[in-house]
């Protein structure tokens, strides 16, 4: 098993209803993924918040395991940076579909779709 330590956000807090999870979140200085993505202002690379709206997902939303088959209306709005507090709210459109944003003060700073592989 990997250590998932410097990879994935502090979680806060999670609250579960029907077919949507929201989870606020504390992306630490120490997360791997601030080294060497412009080092003089540190912020987080959209991939990677692609990467953990999926993988919350999975866990959060029970859905399949299935392949991302495509990413729609992805908006990145506003850089997440080292130290910052921010809401992850994912919702399940179907058995194959959700969506994500993430939010905070400073408003949203990343949306999509997430279409995965039918099972």
């Amino acid at each position: 098993m990997s250590d998932l330590t410097n990879i994935l956000p502090n979680i806060e807090a999670v609250k579960v209803f029907d077919n949507e999870v929201s989870m606020s979140v504390f992306v630490a200085e120490n997360i791997d993924y601030f080294k060497g993505h412009f080092p003089q202002a540190s912020i987080l690379p959209g991939v990677v918040q692609l990467d953990w709206a999926i993988h919350f997902a999975r866990e959060y939303l029970s859905i399949s395991n299935s392949a991302v088959k495509n990413v729609e209306v992805l908006k990145f709005q506003e850089v997440i940076t080292p130290n910052m507090k921010v809401t992850l709210l994912l919702t399940l459109k179907s058995a194959d579909k959700f969506t994500f944003k993430y939010i905070s003060a400073k408003g949203t700073h990343a949306s999509g779709r997430i279409v995965l592989e039918e099972t």
